[in-house]
């Protein structure tokens, strides 16, 4: 397309030839003659010179730039939409509705939607219009599915889950296994009925190989336009906000509530039965083991609001100076007590002389 139809979608200032052609977008770094690419962060500013792009996207507060280029007010959002314009809505290489795929003659499927080869549709599963279901989808019995959705191989969701439209679920992504629940009796474990359900509402999107977990009694709840990595466990009866990011091999034990518009990064852990509020942000790594009641930036194990474990991470790293100055301190103040007891003992043996 030409640089002038990308500048109109964006609705961007245009410097340079209309007629640009543009055949793919790139990395500044990487960006060969034919493409375009984004500046918005100073770091790579040093690229700006050297660049073989064709044509770049760039913030309002960018100056002297020395190719054909696009001016809006934030670079990141518009090349997420020149990414789009560059996306292939084709991708599906199959369509239509496999002999392959065995489907329940009580399913009730639209007409648009895509089944795959070796597709495994259960009795009374409901799809609606466009969603696609690529190879080995496993969806058993009682699954209502919205429209518009993508299920890439190897999605499994298990009986009686609810998904909504414009949902994504990547590859080997498990929606409705049984939540972890075992209740100690005569030195066994006894496995305790799972018969709730999960509940996914629109515009979630759900990594590779990330597993939720029925609800013991009710549901497991993923509220819309929530993102979640591959690799993150949710456990039974969870509720997680709208519009919250989880990062990979981060998890949530059974019964807990997230709050909206929280990120949550990799390998945070997220103790049982707790709530966390709106907004909050925790840190890499962090353990969540009692409620977080304010918005605000968490980090550490336990998490600590982010200054305070800054503070304390500093401490930490001081450790080795910090023994060395208490064994040198105890040393001294060991002296001086000697010192002292010389003393007083000189004094006794002094009023004893005089006694004398």
């Amino acid at each position: 397309m030409t640089l002038q139809e990308i500048a109109d979608h964006l609705k961007g200032e245009l410097n340079g030839p209309a007629d640009l052609q543009i055949s793919s977008p790139a990395k500044i770094e990487e960006a060969k003659p034919g493409q375009i690419t984004f500046l918005s962060n100073t770091k790579y500013l040093k690229y700006l010179s050297t660049t073989e792009a064709s044509a770049i996207v760039v913030d309002n507060s960018i100056k002297d730039v020395p190719i054909p280029h696009i001016r809006v007010a934030n670079a990141y959002f518009a090349f997420v939409l020149v990414l789009k314009l560059f996306e292939d809505q084709n991708t599906c290489i199959f369509d239509g509705i496999s002999d392959k795929a065995f489907i329940s003659p009580s399913a009730k499927i639209d007409p648009s939607v895509k089944i795959a080869p070796f597709a495994f549709i259960g009795p009374d599963v409901i799809i609606g219009k466009n969603t696609i279901l690529y190879p080995s989808v496993v969806i058993l019995q009682d699954v209502q599915i919205g429209e518009d959705c993508i299920l890439y191989p190897g999605v499994t969701i298990r009986e009686n889950c609810i998904i909504g439209n414009r949902v994504i679920l990547h590859n080997g992504a498990v929606v409705g296994s049984d939540g972890f629940g075992f209740a100690p009796y005569n030195n066994a474990y006894i496995k305790i009925p799972q018969l709730g359900r999960v509940v996914i509402e629109d515009d979630v999107e759900i990594g590779a190989n990330t597993t939720i977990d029925r609800a013991t009694l009710g549901s497991t709840l993923v509220k819309k336009g929530t993102k979640l990595d591959n690799l993150i466990m949710i456990a039974h009866n969870v509720v997680i906000g709208e519009n919250t990011v989880m990062a990979s091999q981060s998890g949530i034990a059974g019964s807990s509530e997230v709050g909206s518009n929280v990120t949550i990064a990799g390998q945070v852990g997220i103790s049982g039965h707790i709530k966390i509020a709106d907004g909050v942000i925790l840190g890499a790594k962090s353990g969540v083991s009692k409620d977080i009641t304010e918005k605000g930036v968490m980090w550490g194990s336990p998490v600590n609001p982010v200054m305070k474990q800054k503070r304390i991470e500093a401490c930490i790293r001081h450790l080795p100076d910090t023994e060395k100055r208490v064994k040198m301190l105890e040393k001294e103040i060991e002296n001086l007590k000697n010192q002292l007891m010389e003393q007083n003992n000189r004094s006794v043996d002094g009023e004893e002389t005089e006694n004398t």
